[in-house]
């Protein structure tokens, strides 16, 4: 039988002060942003290589990973429910609930992965029955047979992240993270086109790499995690078989919100994108554009967003109040301050930044950073809404409150957004930026409501703190 074990909470975490708030966020949100924008660069890698294999491999590349990152991106609910839950358990000095929610976010990531496996064996059959091409359906059902044994380490490198980030080690997934990056591009330029007298794999190749890649940080961060005494004491694997089942079903309880929540926003953005395209080639090119940049720079407040949710989950964990209102504080002002930034340099040079991912000499290139130029714009200013939403979401987390933020958020980004920008680019007729007007009032509200939720929430532990 597990026996409960106290161990105290890390050294500064105690530190309440303006600095020590401002200090903490800084240590756990740089390297959590970095990860992100390391782990963007993977997916930009393979779509540069793939891209230069030719035009259908190329859509099949990006119909496969969308159809995986789908099912990555709700999975992926399970492993972040894991954070709070060690974090709380790490404020409480409570090394067996650690042990307890990582061994069961592991067992739920293993079942996930192993329920979705029809999905995975039918891939072609699915994107044929959405109308997609026969020789794209059957090349990106190729690609998703090989790379779906990516998902499951992907899923539990998500876990052991929870792990790392709670006890204040964040900086090494950051470079696990540039490790995979690395390996990532070697293998996909060896493997996919063919150098160092190796045959060209093309897509397969692209889907072997991405197993390795997933495989290796996985086994990284574990060997990272049994190396040190730090985090060994954890016993992770001591009686691994043992169900715990209250841990698994709180998992399941809190991941499910989670997991919707992500999609619901990740279906919103593919909804965007179709309904551009109805509008014209040159505005969905325009679109992608404006998307892509908007992507980049959220990166920074979904670091900290992260880093909000370990920050007020250990603070939730000791009961500190104090701690939670401070770390609340300072990880929204450096997030709001980060994005005015991001806001004030994309409004201030749309066209330049939209250059930058297309080859001005072309034919259509002026009249797409024109189009461009105009939702760049719009997407400064939804970058900053996007943040805050982002951002009271991951402190929403920490207090392992998913269920009412879900709802919230599905209003927000269906019947508000979605049907807002729907009646603005087509009944109306502002087109393409109809839609951005409609999704930055959607976000707009999910950040206003979620921020009032946190609210709520914080106002009542400070009442029943007194």
């Amino acid at each position: 039988m597990d026996t409960m074990v106290h161990v105290p909470a890390k050294a500064g975490s105690n530190d309440n002060s303006w600095l020590g708030q401002i200090r903490t966020t800084l240590s756990l949100g740089i390297p959590l942003i970095g990860a992100q924008l390391a782990q963007l660069g993977i997916h930009t890698t393979d779509v540069v290589i793939v891209g230069r294999l030719g035009a259908v491999t190329l859509a099949s590349m990006v119909l496969a990973t969308q159809f995986l990152f789908t099912i990555l991106i709700f999975g992926s609910g399970f492993s972040m429910a894991v954070v709070p839950m060690v974090a709380q358990a790490f404020g409480r000095g409570d090394t067996t609930n650690v042990r307890r929610s990582l061994r069961m976010g592991i067992w739920v990531a293993v079942f996930y992965w192993l329920l979705m496996q029809p999905a995975f064996w039918n891939a072609e059959r699915i994107l044929l029955a959405l109308n997609q091409k026969p020789d794209v359906a059957a090349l990106a059902g190729h690609y998703v047979m090989i790379a779906q044994f990516g998902i499951l380490p992907a899923l539990l490198f998500f876990v052991y992240r929870a792990m790392v980030s709670a006890i204040g080690k964040a900086g090494i997934i950051l470079f696990v993270t540039i490790a995979m990056l690395v390996l990532n591009a070697i293998g996909a330029y060896v493997l996919v086109l063919g150098h160092f007298g190796l045959p060209a794999m093309g897509m397969e190749g692209a889907a072997v790499v991405s197993v390795v890649v997933q495989t290796a940080g996985l086994i990284f961060i574990v060997a990272y995690v049994q190396s040190f005494e730090e985090t060994r004491k954890y016993e992770l694997f001591v009686r691994f078989w043992r169900p715990d089942w209250r841990a698994f079903f709180e998992v399941l309880h809190l991941g499910f919100p989670i997991g919707m929540t992500l999609l619901a926003e990740v279906s919103l953005f593919t909804a965007a994108s179709l309904m551009m395209g109805r509008i014209g080639t040159l505005e969905l090119a325009a679109h992608g554009i404006a998307l892509q940049l908007s992507g980049i720079t959220f990166m920074i407040p979904l670091g900290l967003a992260q880093a909000g949710t370990v920050m007020v989950g250990m603070a939730h964990g000791r009961g500190d109040t104090t701690a939670m209102v401070r770390a609340s504080v300072s990880v929204t002002a450096l997030a709001i301050m980060v994005s005015m930034v991001c806001t004030a340099m994309l409004a201030s040079f749309p066209a330049y930044f939209g250059s930058l991912f297309i080859n001005t000499h072309t034919p259509d290139a002026a009249r797409v950073l024109e189009i461009a130029a105009s939702f760049i714009v719009i997407a400064g200013i939804f970058q900053l809404v996007d943040g805050m939403q982002a951002i009271a979401s991951g402190l929403l987390r920490g207090l392992k409150d998913a269920r009412v933020p879900m709802v919230l958020a599905l209003i927000s980004y269906w019947p508000v957004g979605f049907l807002l920008a729907w009646v603005l680019a087509f009944p109306v007729g502002f087109g393409g930026i109809g839609i951005w007007y409609g999704f930055l009032v959607g976000l707009g509200t999910a950040s206003a409501l979620l921020c009032w939720r946190y609210y709520r929430l914080l106002r009542s532990h400070m009442k029943m703190a007194r």
